[in-house]
């Protein structure tokens, strides 16, 4: 299918760690699709300049949601729900694309402040969030929640610790939630692993690999364009490598 087949047109679709690599292209792909955008991240800065540039382009204007998930509260989770009701109504599209690091580090030696961080914010995080907006979700005639997983989300591998962890985690919650939802056909949950890929976390990863030979976000765009759009309605509970 072309990406024009892939309308996301009047869809209200919010992103999160928007700001940079990944979440910045598929903001910016699925504003030009039609959507509007709900850039969620916690630098203003860099979510102003993601902001700027949809605009730039004359796509629809997109909104922007100042959110730390390290730090939010239940306050935090319930005022997002609130806000996003009270200005729409709905939601039609959830892209859970921010996470941390955490150390590269064999367990033995691992730090346990890292550890705590790295779970909550790759994890817990992701279930506040979809827990506080399963009630917008559910307002939507075709609703879609992307869970961004990994390869080692998938096989444990050495030195990956917390990181890894919490990817099985997030593979579970996706399915889990869509196992509880399988009645119900106006929402599904999809896993989506986009690889080895141009971004800053690949860069801490793997500081001395030649970025070039990596893909761009933006090259990766067509599975997560189509995950979000109606084309994939039928299709949940499953995990899907973008290479």
């Amino acid at each position: 299918m072309k990406l024009s087949d892939y309308q996301l047109k009047n869809k209200i679709i919010l992103v999160t760690g928007a700001n940079q690599g990944i979440g910045k292209a598929a903001s910016i792909r699925y504003a030009s699709l039609g959507a509007k955008v709900i850039l969620l991240g916690r630098n203003l800065e860099s979510l102003e300049q993601v902001y700027d540039e949809i605009i730039k382009l004359k796509y629809n204007e997109p909104m922007i949601s100042l959110m730390d998930l390290e730090k939010a509260d239940g306050n935090d989770y319930q005022a997002i729900h609130e806000n996003l009701m009270n200005e729409f109504g709905k939601l039609d599209g959830l892209l859970l694309n921010a996470s941390i690091l955490g150390d590269r580090s064999p367990i033995a030696h691992y730090d346990s402040e890292t550890w705590a961080r790295t779970i909550h914010v790759n994890l817990t995080a992701q279930f506040l969030l979809v827990k506080s907006l399963l009630p917008a979700l559910y307002e939507s005639d075709s609703a879609s929640v992307i869970f961004t997983s990994s390869g080692v989300g998938k096989l444990g591998k050495a030195f990956w610790g917390a990181y890894s962890v919490s990817k099985f985690g997030v593979e579970a919650l996706s399915q889990i939630l869509s196992s509880e939802h399988e009645d119900q056909v106006n929402i599904r949950f999809n896993c989506i692993n986009p690889g080895a890929t141009r971004t800053k976390m690949r860069k801490e990863a793997y500081p001395y690999e030649d970025e070039m030979k990596l893909k761009k976000p933006d090259e990766l765009m067509d599975k997560y364009t189509w995950l979000m759009s109606d084309e994939s309605k039928k299709i949940t509970g499953q995990s899907i490598d973008c290479q």
